[in-house]
């Protein structure tokens, strides 16, 4: 003979597999979620490599435009001392 549960608590078989079925659904909807996920982050890693095809891109063309500019700076430096060379050699010479 069985001792009796001191609490009076019994599961039948009915309750365990009403119980098994629950799980087995909310099991059933996270591997869904799980699975939305996965493509989603695929669909967001082809994103990720678009922006980095663009960032190389806009990088390239900022790199072009800066090695266009750089004689802007250098020629009005060489204009400035020409014209100082000038005014020098027209002080001197009128003074002289």
């Amino acid at each position: 003979m069985t001792t009796p549960d001191p609490l009076g608590v019994q599961i039948g078989a009915r309750e365990i597999y009403d119980k098994l079925n629950g799980v087995e659904r909310q099991l059933s909807d996270v591997d869904r979620k799980v699975d939305r996920l996965v493509a989603g982050h695929d669909g967001l890693r082809a994103d990720i490599a678009d922006v980095r095809a663009d960032i190389a891109d806009h990088e390239a063309r900022v790199r072009t435009l800066e090695r266009g500019r750089w004689p802007l700076p250098s020629l009005a430096a060489l204009v400035s001392l020409a014209a100082l060379v000038v005014g020098l050699l027209g002080l001197f010479t009128k003074g002289g």
